[in-house]
């Protein structure tokens, strides 16, 4: 199966997504990449949705990939403008209801998003939430570590060095094939002016942390959700404590008794939703969590 590309102008900048299943008979899903990732971490997860029936919208956020560079970093970099550009895209793309799969970052905007405080036609349209490896308060020491390597990306010779930094950072992601390795490097690559290669993203979206600091404390933002969650914790994660899971197992949705916690053996942050038994855990939520479509 071999997704589409596409470019919008959401918010003054072009915004890069890849699209999988053009029928959609079972729904709309987006599937929204970490912090310093592309949309086309969601490959697997888009295929087997796809697969299933549903259409699979995977951007790469502003200052990622292959979407445009943030012309005022402090201002727009951050989950605000995040979720104001997945309100745009949903619009163009006239999505008026879709599921939420976000990793890490994608599972705060997601967050924020179905929230409604800030775009309460994003609540309108958000059926289910999918948080994987995210919460509405991460851990602070494990924020300092993604920042100190996201800030200032290495560069290397060759594309095979940068793919042996990649399995290093990102092995607690848990087992991904060879190819999969290979495909992570290939997509999440650009070259620089002297010829080395270097992760395909802005160094400036670091500065998140530091003109927003409490971007990701959410609390309020979790508690305003009405809609089923599904909260997938890598096993050994040291972004999303045990502690945090019990807090909102207490309020908002876990309150409600629209929380639903799964605890992914063998991954830390974040799981990369490519094997089957997330995948399936993923798919039979959605589809739980779908809304009766009318005759």
């Amino acid at each position: 199966m071999t997704p589409t590309s596409h470019y919008l102008r959401c918010a003054d900048h072009e915004i890069h997504y890849v699209e999988w299943g053009s029928g959609g008979t079972a729904g709309n899903v987006i599937a929204w990449h970490g912090l310093a990732r592309t949309g086309r971490d969601m490959d697997e997860l888009a295929v087997d949705l796809a697969r299933r029936g549903y259409r699979v919208i995977c951007p790469d956020t502003i200052g990622r990939g292959l979407s445009q560079w943030a012309r005022d970093p402090d201002s727009h970099y951050q989950l605000a403008f995040y979720a104001r550009i997945a309100d745009d895209l949903c619009k163009q793309l006239a999505l008026d209801e879709v599921h939420w799969v976000g990793t890490s970052m994608g599972g705060a905007i997601g967050t924020v998003c179905a929230s409604g405080l800030a775009h309460p036609r994003m609540k309108a349209r958000i059926a289910s939430l999918v948080l994987n490896d995210n919460a509405p308060e991460l851990a602070a020491p494990a924020i300092e570590r993604i920042r100190a390597y996201a800030g200032h990306p290495p560069a290397f010779d060759a594309v095979t060095e940068l793919e042996a930094f990649f399995r290093q950072v990102y092995a607690p992601y848990g087992w991904l094939s060879d190819a999969q390795w290979r495909r992570l490097a290939e997509t999440s690559t650009r070259r620089l002016a002297d010829g080395r290669v270097t992760p395909h993203y802005d160094p400036a979206m670091a500065r998140q942390f530091t003109a927003h600091p409490d971007d990701y404390l959410i609390w309020p933002h979790y508690d305003a959700i009405d809609v089923p969650v599904l909260c997938l914790r890598g096993a050994q994660s040291d972004l999303v404590l045990p502690e945090t899971i019990e807090r909102m197992r207490a309020r908002g949705p876990g309150a409600r008794g629209t929380l639903r916690v799964i605890e992914v053996p063998d991954c830390g942050h974040a799981p990369a939703l490519n094997v089957p038994a997330q995948l399936d855990a993923v798919a039979a939520f959605i589809a739980a969590s779908a809304k009766p479509r009318q005759a």
